[in-house]
């Protein structure tokens, strides 16, 4: 059963996939302009050959069928504004390093989130969930920009402990996954908080208790397993965005990821860039939520009821 499931989800993924990369397309050629423009004019001879060259000079459906045929074959096309780079090229020099940052800062969320999260389930009212919730709320208000800069004041300018910017070696990697990591883990703390004091409420969890069983076994035992299906459907949505980069922290330290090229090529008019990372970012957005899928199909037996019925009716 759980093979026609996937399969299911995977036919969802390609149909979802082939959509964006139509209005993705769409949407680019209808920005007025195009990517030569510049404050002084071009002459229209080398206009004229820049278009030819690139394939523009064609109707929209020829370059659609170009572009979707250069999809298929995993073939992004050229970079508009970097002479012999490639949106591939781009692709594999960015996304290794975007890749190490947010799985560091993914590590770091998913940790943090949890373990505030249930010191403040355990502690329901008393002083570690009050200082919990505040430091998570703290987490979600401060923008990424804001903590990122005082990251770099505190730790690299005030006492010198890590790089200030650039990329290279693992310690230019701890403050921006710590700058990534403040929304998500703020925010998985307050939803670990919610679901496991619904679960503490449970019957089996004070017969656990009046055993007297300490609160780590009653939380590993217990609690987490049936607490972290609120979680696991955020940590598909998370584990896309922050694998591929966040523009503003990727900028702020000047990490070469897909951020910083995603931005660049925004403000150049480099649509090829544009379309190749958005594609590729919903690429691994859906394949993420497919896992996340799985994952609840394989957690909650009622998915598996539900899937069941459905197939039988």
């Amino acid at each position: 059963m759980i093979y026609k499931y996937i399969l299911k989800k995977l036919f969802y993924c390609v149909v979802t996939l082939f959509t964006v990369v139509t209005l993705t397309f769409f949407l680019m050629k209808s920005i007025p302009g195009d990517p030569f423009m510049q404050e002084q004019a071009i002459p229209k001879e080398i206009l004229q050959n820049l278009y030819e060259h690139y394939g523009l000079d064609k109707p929209l459906h020829i370059q659609y069928f170009k572009y979707l045929k250069g999809f298929v074959t995993l073939d992004f096309g050229p970079s508009f504004k970097y002479e012999g780079r490639t949106t591939n090229q781009i692709i594999r020099e960015g996304f290794p390093i975007s890749a190490t940052l947010g799985l560091v800062a993914f590590g770091l969320a998913v940790f943090w989130g949890i373990f505030w999260g249930s010191i403040a389930a355990f502690y329901k009212g008393k002083f570690l969930d009050h200082f919990s919730m505040l430091i998570s709320v703290a987490g979600m208000s401060v923008p990424s920009f804001i903590s990122a800069t005082l990251l770099q004041y505190v730790f690299s300018i005030q006492w010198s402990i890590f790089p200030i910017a650039r990329w290279g070696t693992p310690a230019h990697v701890f403050l921006p996954a710590v700058a990534l990591a403040c929304f998500p883990s703020a925010f998985i703390a307050r939803m670990t908080r919610a679901s496991m004091v619904e679960v503490l409420q449970k019957e089996y969890i004070l017969t656990a208790m009046a055993k007297g069983l300490t609160k780590f076994q009653i939380w590993k035992g217990h609690v987490l397993k049936n607490s972290l299906l609120p979680v696991i459907s955020y940590l598909g949505t998370l584990f896309a965005s922050i694998i591929t980069g966040s523009f503003i922290v990727e900028k702020i330290f000047g990490i070469p990821g897909l951020g910083g090229w995603m931005v660049s090529s925004i403000t150049n008019r480099d649509y090829t860039i544009i379309m190749g990372l958005t594609i590729f970012y919903s690429f691994i957005l859906l394949i993420s939520i497919t896992i996340t899928d799985i994952l609840y199909f394989a957690l909650d037996p009622r998915i598996k009821d539900r899937f069941q019925n459905y197939e039988l009716t």
